[in-house]
């Protein structure tokens, strides 16, 4: 018998099943019904602001579409990602909690280190962080970081969060262009000695992503379907670091057909690419609920409805 497929509840981009609004206590609401449901875990992105380029490329379709670098209406809500996972925290006992979409280059190390750390603690160690550099230059712009220096910002961010997370470090010191700093007390640290899980993924398996998934990543995201040599190249990476693609947790998902721009898609449809997923080594699995229904007082029956489904793959 093949395992279940684990589901991860994504509740960003959700504000179609609201007219629109932030509705924050519905989402909340709506991580209690995917825990409730049995659900694994839910995902939270962020933006701190968007700029005129968050609509270059033209707004999507279907508003219930994924929002994608260039594609959404600038006034999107993106409500504080950490804030709203720790009201989940708060009312959840088991759901994990995915921050993904990180954007760490656009706070300093020290603070992020510390608002992640107490999330973690917080949460009892539920806590999954996917830092990534974004794309947007406007964002950059708008808070005064150099767009051109945000893959070595975080770079630096997840050297400094190793040295702050290490339950045997006393003072900490960092030597940087960017983060100087001289012994520094960093206390209390996270729910585990390494940290909160670092998941890491893109478009493509290139080479930072690579580089960071070998030395601190506890998980696979990548955006759309790697190719079958992306994972060779993944594999054979972790080796030659003495680690496992086994130690990886590899995180899929679900891409909706939408038939025109006015109606939700067919769940079954979306949902019938997890079988092949899970042979490449997939476990856990991301859907958005307003790819697939309008009502936001039916989240709780389409999670159940969602779990019925995914456990005839386990059977």
């Amino acid at each position: 018998m093949t395992a279940t497929p684990r589901m991860l509840l994504v509740l960003s981009e959700n504000w179609t099943l609201t007219g629109g609004r932030a509705d924050l206590p519905a989402t909340v609401r709506w991580a209690r019904e995917a825990e409730d449901a049995g659900f694994d875990s839910v995902m939270i992105s962020e933006h701190i602001v968007l700029g005129p380029d968050a609509v270059a490329g033209g707004i999507m379709g279907n508003p219930r579409d994924w929002a994608l670098p260039g594609n959404q209406d600038p006034y999107t809500p993106w409500p504080n990602s950490l804030l709203m996972l720790a009201s989940i925290a708060a009312v959840t006992q088991r759901l994990r909690l995915a921050a993904a979409a990180v954007l760490a280059p656009l706070r300093h190390p020290l603070l992020l280190a510390r608002e992640l750390g107490t999330l973690d603690l917080l949460s009892q160690g539920r806590l999954m962080v996917q830092p990534t550099v974004s794309w947007s230059r406007d964002e950059y712009a708008a808070l005064g970081v150099p767009f051109a220096e945000r893959g070595r910002l975080l770079d630096e961010h997840l050297a400094i969060w190793a040295k702050l997370w290490n339950p045997d470090s006393g003072p900490v010191s960092h030597e940087s262009d960017h983060y100087p700093f001289e012994d520094v007390y960093f206390e209390p640290k996270a729910h585990r000695p390494d940290g909160p899980r670092l998941w890491f993924g893109g478009e493509t398996l290139h080479g930072p992503v690579l580089r960071r998934l070998v030395q601190y990543g506890h998980g696979f995201h990548p955006l759309g379907r790697p190719t079958a040599a992306e994972l060779q190249t993944l594999k054979d990476a972790l080796a030659a670091a003495g680690r496992d693609l086994a130690d990886l947790e590899m995180v899929g998902g679900t891409r909706p057909v939408f038939l025109d721009d006015h109606c939700p898609a067919d769940l079954g449809q979306a949902l019938s690419s997890i079988p092949e997923q899970m042979e490449q080594g997939f476990g856990l699995f991301c859907v958005k609920p307003n790819q697939f229904i309008d009502d936001p007082a039916g989240v709780g029956d389409f999670c159940r409805d969602v779990m019925r489904r995914v456990e005839r793959f386990g059977q």
